[in-house]
């Protein structure tokens, strides 16, 4: 198995918990997802961050696309790790 993983960038802390939610729902994802605060450069300030939610897919079952599409109801985007 390989260890792919899949990176959604989403704008604040709730849209990143409300993902991982709709990810268990929508993907059935077994594992859970990691949320991530991912500080813009020389900023200390939380509303300039950004958040990240990692999840493992070692199978390759999840398509990336769906999940850009998907992170995109949220205003963000899947990046490529």
């Amino acid at each position: 198995m390989s260890d792919v993983r899949h990176v959604l960038v989403l704008p604040d802390r709730d849209a990143a918990e409300e993902v991982v939610e709709a990810l268990r729902e929508r993907f059935a994802v077994a594992e859970e997802p990691q949320v991530v605060r991912d500080a813009l450069a020389g900023e200390d300030d939380a509303e300039d961050a950004q958040w990240l939610v990692v999840l493992r897919d070692e199978a390759g079952l999840l398509d990336p696309g769906e999940l850009d599409a998907f992170a995109g109801e949220w205003e963000g985007w899947r990046e490529e790790p």
